[in-house]
């Protein structure tokens, strides 16, 4: 009989994904809480509830498995709600995260609490109670800190607390961006910053993300903290490669990922490397529906449907072929109403690009860049090497011209 795939999130990232379960043969249900998502349309069956919402998708599901047909596996695909699908999972009875392991995933505290328990190097870190306890803490550690809610994503909330920022607002502003109100500092540590993405069967790891990531522009929207992009192959040493890979294989080990992805932030200190975090889940920002496929020839999703519904895959098949160029970019239009959008097609027709999306449209208002939400659109080229990748990029943001007027 034909299997049924849940999948969380039905928005243009998850479509790819969502085509991908579908072409394998699987039933496919989507839930999301947009009736209009892109995902809806690609479905065989589809839930209107937020993925947010633990209780009302456990409800759902529940309904579906026991009155329409039953699911065999769930997952959430460009989301970042790893303790949405523990929770169906183990209402349903089927594979997937333990909820401890979920719990960690989403509350970047008590992960960092975790990893300094099992040994894993964090940057220093710290819960915030008050503006007072965030003050005391810049007075005795410096401001070489940065501060962020400890459960949201995007870069919601995350700011630099460098340069005489005012305290109080800076812990306002992290306070509202996070679902409970809770607020971390971490220490600020310098050195490339990497995305790694991670296939477990059975404790056994294979790293197929390694992506060199952006921060070109920290300067230019500071405090808040906006990356724009980034690239493969790595420039970094074979040994450094290989030592980021096993701390964030470590990590995610550390945290009970025994069968599933796991996607690392990862960064390359003077002592070594460490972990910014590590999510449950596969990654969103077009690195593994694109990037991932493109750089090594290794659809990384094809074994997060498998394991999502309790098969293993072989590890030997997800070797990487091939090492190409790989690169994304942002657009960061200034901010105002969008009056026109200019050269969309002619730098479509550019060598190398594999995809180019906008967020705006003609008469959206373009918000100041604040966090991840806020760019309006991307490119994603390719190259015979990194270089080439990387310069074709920067030749799509220059050639597409996204007008604003005052709003």
């Amino acid at each position: 009989m034909q299997k049924t795939l849940l999948i969380l999130s039905g928005g243009a990232e998850a479509v790819p994904g969502i085509k991908h379960a579908k072409a394998l043969g699987l039933h496919v249900v989507v839930c999301d809480y947009n009736a209009g998502c892109p995902g809806f349309s690609e479905a065989d069956d589809v839930l209107l509830v937020s993925t947010y919402d633990i209780k009302g998708c456990v409800a759902a599901a529940t309904e579906y498995h026991h009155k329409v047909r039953s699911i065999d596996g769930v997952m959430c695909m460009a989301a970042d709600v790893p303790l949405t699908v523990a929770h169906i999972a183990a209402a349903l009875g089927l594979p997937g995260l333990a909820l401890e392991t979920a719990q960690l995933a989403v509350d970047k505290l008590a992960m960092k609490r975790h990893f300094m328990a099992a040994h894993i190097p964090v940057p220093w870190f710290s819960a915030v109670d008050s503006a007072d306890h965030l003050a005391q803490l810049v007075a005795q550690y410096g401001d070489k800190l940065i501060i962020k809610p400890v459960d949201s994503r995007g870069a919601r909330g995350v700011l630099r607390l460098e340069g005489g920022i005012n305290l109080p607002w800076a812990f306002q502003h992290a306070c509202e961006c996070s679902p409970t109100s809770r607020v971390m500092v971490e220490q600020y540590v310098e050195g490339p910053q990497v995305s790694t993405e991670t296939v477990i069967v059975n404790n056994k790891a294979i790293t197929l993300g390694f992506i060199d990531r952006n921060y070109e522009y920290l300067e230019r929207f500071k405090p808040y903290i906006i990356e724009n992009g980034g690239e493969q192959v790595s420039t970094l040493t074979a040994v450094d490669q290989r030592n980021i890979v096993q701390l964030a294989e470590r990590a995610a080990h550390a945290m009970g990922i025994n069968n599933g992805i796991a996607k690392g932030d990862m960064v390359l200190t003077a002592e070594g490397p460490m972990v910014i975090e590590i999510a449950a889940r596969l990654s969103g920002g077009w690195m593994s529906s694109d990037q991932i496929p493109l750089a090594t020839g290794v659809h990384i999703i094809d074994a997060a449907i498998q394991l999502a519904l309790g098969e293993a895959p072989d590890l030997l098949t997800l070797t990487p072929r091939r090492e190409q160029g790989v690169a994304i970019r942002y657009f960061f239009p200034p901010p105002g109403r969008v009056h026109n959008i200019k050269n969309v097609e002619q730098a479509r027709a550019f060598s190398g690009v594999h995809r180019i999306g906008l967020f705006a449209k003609i008469d959206d208002v373009i918000a100041p860049v604040t966090d991840h939400t806020c760019r309006a659109g991307f490119v994603i080229t390719t190259g015979t090497n990194r270089e080439e990748a990387v310069a074709r990029a920067k030749a799509v943001v220059d050639t597409v011209i996204i007008e604003t007027v005052a709003a």
